[in-house]
């Protein structure tokens, strides 16, 4: 990375830090983990535009994260999943018409609107009251597409189960002796890797910062019952698995390159990373949380591999496998 240093009066290589910030916002003061650029040629500090960005973003996600309030790609996530648009679901709910479109562009919700918006994410039906009570004031077709949405969802599920689900079952299918630990790591590097290689994610669920690693909680909660000790799931099989084949292609990747290695092996690897480094913060390493590893810290962090590993293909992530490990336990 490059930035211009005043000192030397050139545009420089600079080196990236992490350090604790803090800033008061609203009254409180709000920790969190940012970056600072440093001149390599002075060791000057230094402003770069894209460290300022970062610091913006991760300053931002502390304070929703302390006043509890929606995040942008929720908001997001709400107009993908309801087929709705900004102006049409701010008029839905009784907001001025632009107010949906401040939000997604980064301006911070009140705390109820936030709480509506969240229930709205996690209750379809709750959405669809609202949808049917205020028809009105949208145009019939929006109407339309936003009600076959919903009924898009509700066949979707009964009949499909989601990437996450499908990415377990199809890892639990080609592992053997798999712990819940293990599994969990297997799931978070599928999903970086599969942002570096194709830019999209494979997983709609956010995983969070535990203090054994990277989690995903609903795949915990359904294993948690085995313990340190691996799966066993019966009667296991490749029908109704959502999964393209490129995606299962990523997954045995992943399993060849990774899954050689204990749970804790791959729990200690994932705490050298960045992202779920980011995601702590200012916890002791014994503190419980569930901070969520936001996706956008994920797809930097595994894109700066991709790079820094000169990955063209599949095969080339072992390089970063064997070199983590090497790091870790030379």
């Amino acid at each position: 990375m490059k930035g211009f240093c005043e000192k030397c009066r050139d545009t420089v290589e600079c080196n990236v830090k992490m350090t604790d910030k803090e800033k008061a916002i609203k009254g409180r003061t709000v920790k969190y983990v940012g970056k600072v650029a440093y001149c390599d040629e002075c060791k000057e500090e230094i402003f770069v535009p894209e460290i300022r960005d970062y610091n913006l973003r991760e300053l931002d996600a502390a304070y929703r994260e302390v006043e509890n309030l929606i995040r942008v790609e929720d908001i997001e996530k709400i107009l993908e999943k309801y087929d709705i648009g900004k102006r049409p679901l701010s008029l839905l709910l009784g907001w001025g018409e632009g107010t949906l479109t401040r939000y997604v562009d980064g301006d911070t919700p009140s705390k109820p609107y936030s709480d509506m918006l969240k229930r709205i994410l996690e209750d379809k039906d709750y959405y669809r009251e609202i949808l049917e009570q205020n028809k009105d004031n949208i145009s019939s077709s929006a109407f339309r597409k936003s009600m076959a949405a919903i009924e898009g969802l509700t066949t979707t599920d009964g009949n499909e189960i989601s990437k996450l689900e499908s990415a377990v079952k199809y890892l639990l299918m080609q592992t053997a002796d798999i712990t819940p630990l293990a599994l969990q790591k297997l799931l978070y590097f599928a999903q970086g890797f599969q942002k570096a290689f194709t830019d999209a994610f494979m997983f709609e669920e956010d995983c969070e910062a535990w203090v054994h690693g990277p989690v995903y909680r609903n795949v915990y909660e359904k294993y948690r019952s085995h313990g340190f000790n691996p799966i066993e799931e019966k009667e296991l099989s490749f029908e109704n698995i959502n999964l393209s084949e490129d995606e299962k292609e990523l997954l045995d990747h992943v399993v060849l390159y990774f899954g050689c290695y204990s749970g804790k092996v791959l729990e200690t690897m994932t705490h050298s990373e960045e992202p779920w480094r980011v995601a702590r913060r200012d916890l002791m390493d014994w503190e419980s949380s569930d901070r969520i590893i936001e996706k956008e810290e994920i797809g930097s962090y595994f894109n700066s591999v991709k790079e820094k590993y000169k990955m063209l293909n599949l095969t080339d992530i072992k390089d970063y496998s064997k070199d983590l490990f090497s790091k870790l336990y030379s």
